[in-house]
């Protein structure tokens, strides 16, 4: 029957259509009419094959999990919109660290060449993950396409992708920054601090990641770990180690800047970017992977999981 089901969903239109609707409309109700807490144990059983521990979380991903529903903080929702974080960042570390600031606008409408400069630069919402959109050359943009993509995501609150709470309360916005570009024309990696009740014991690095994906995770002496952190797909990790990344020069004074930044937070991750020299804040992130991300061996999630302090008080 199944196989059936299977051919039938590959080879007619009508069946496709039809189970993509009861899909999209079982997608719906889950993420604007489930409670939340019920809505993330679901999320997690389907990804770990196991109930979520809320009343006693041990691991990581079920500390990732337990902060979603019950840290939640005005600093969360400053932090998490990438237009006041440098407020933030700024009061924390000093205005030097951020990435220079070419435009930001709430309204899609002010999106147009003669705001923005005519060298490389980013242009980003501030209220979800998107990535950004790198603009190497204003004069080949098709900007009609590019107004339908970015206020196709102005029009969405990412709170309901995960609730992620610090999402739900941000003015959806636009920023541009300058594209950071390396003499060999690439831009450069982000450093992804995992700091733990304010200290760095994680970093890890995406390597070739709009190719051939693959991701290490290194301690602050800069050694490799023994695990994984990534999603799977045939019992496989889709981010593996990848090749050697090289220590960055200003490692020392990334982890400082990282701790700084994650103190008020029993779990954070903290992105920067060694560039010119010089130390740049890319962003902060509360819950990685949004809780989901299989860490293996598994005794690496527990092990994890204990270096971070909750108050369930």
């Amino acid at each position: 029957m199944l196989k059936v089901a299977r051919y039938l969903y590959h080879r007619s239109f009508v069946v496709n259509f039809i189970i993509n609707k009861l899909f999209s409309l079982h997608q719906f109700y889950r993420i604007h009419y489930i409670d939340e807490k019920k809505f993330i144990k679901q999320n997690y059983k389907k990804r770990f094959h196991k109930e979520l521990n809320l009343e006693n979380p041990k691991t990581l991903n079920e500390k990732i999990n337990w902060l979603k529903l019950n840290d939640r903080r005005d600093i969360h929702t400053i932090c998490a919109d990438k237009i006041r974080v440098r407020e933030y960042v700024t009061e924390k570390i000093g205005k030097q660290f951020l990435i220079p600031l070419v435009f930001k606008s709430y309204d899609i409408n002010d999106l147009v060449p003669a705001n923005l400069p005519d060298k490389p630069f980013i242009i980003k919402t501030n209220h979800d993950s998107s990535g950004g959109e790198i603009i190497r050359d204003k004069t080949k943009v098709n900007w009609k396409k590019l107004h339908k993509k970015f206020r196709k995501l102005l029009s969405k609150n990412y709170y309901y992708i995960g609730k992620e709470w610090q999402y739900k309360n941000i003015k959806p916005g636009i920023l541009v920054e300058q594209l950071l570009v390396e003499e060999n024309g690439q831009v450069p990696f982000d450093y992804k601090f995992h700091c733990f009740n304010g200290k760095v014991e994680v970093i890890h690095v995406d390597i070739d990641r709009y190719s051939n994906h693959k991701r290490n995770c290194y301690n602050p002496k800069w050694e490799l770990l023994p695990f994984t952190w990534s999603m799977w797909k045939n019992n496989k990790p889709l981010w593996p180690n990848g090749k050697h990344v090289d220590k960055p020069v200003q490692l020392d004074k990334m982890i400082t800047i990282a701790e700084r930044l994650s103190e008020p937070f029993p779990y954070v991750r903290i992105d920067l970017y060694e560039f010119a020299s010089e130390v740049l804040f890319g962003e902060i992130t509360f819950h990685h992977g949004s809780g989901l991300e299989i860490i293996h061996p598994k005794e690496w999630d527990l092990k994890l999981g204990n270096l971070v302090t909750i108050n369930k008080g």
